[in-house]
């Protein structure tokens, strides 16, 4: 039984005691880096169904050397454990630089780097999420952007930017607009 000191200082410390998160860190490319995103061999069709199998999406996260919004997101929305959680248990993160020059291969088959990749897609500024439909089978006939089931262009706040990924995850894009699909979440 534990004496009434016992119950005032665990009663105290229970706000404080929140799970360990993983702390971005800046690669040697500029970007934020987490030790839970995708380590890929840049093969979107593979990474599609690498994250189907494991019970996952795909996300592809846009990133920039020096972008603020890519720090805030890292630093406040990413650092939130319920964010944090949900997004590591749901999703494959696949990081890409905007202006980068690693080679991707995309559904088609096409090798093209980072930044041209990004162009082929419209990706205009950073942070730019995509995200990929379940599986790569048909894709490759389609035009980059008709890849997506949805994308974040730009940065949400983070009660916003966690429904985004639960739209994608519930599949609300099936059959609504994620403004209205937000409003009748009531978030």
């Amino acid at each position: 039984m534990l004496d009434r000191r016992a119950l005032i200082a665990s009663a105290l410390a229970a706000p404080f005691a929140v799970p360990a998160l993983a702390a971005a860190k800046l690669g040697e490319d500029g970007l934020y880096q987490l030790d839970w995103y995708l380590e890929s061999f840049l093969d979107l069709t593979e990474d599609v169904e690498t994250a189907t199998r494991n019970g996952k999406r795909l996300a592809v996260m846009w990133g920039l050397k020096g972008c603020p919004a890519c720090r805030r997101m890292h630093e406040v929305h990413l650092a939130d454990p319920a964010i944090e959680s949900y997004i590591k248990a749901n999703f494959e993160v696949l990081h890409l630089n905007h202006i980068g020059a690693r080679e991707v291969t995309d559904f088609d088959g096409r090798k093209l780097g980072e930044k041209a990749l990004g162009e082929a897609y419209g990706v205009r500024f950073t942070p730019t999420i995509q995200f990929m439909p379940e599986s790569a089978a048909g894709l490759a006939q389609r035009k980059p952007q008709a890849r997506e089931v949805a994308r974040m262009p730009g940065l949400l706040e983070p009660r916003e930017f966690l429904a985004m990924f639960r739209y994608v995850r519930e599949k609300g894009y099936e059959a609504t607009p994620f403004p209205d699909w937000l409003k009748k979440q009531g978030a």
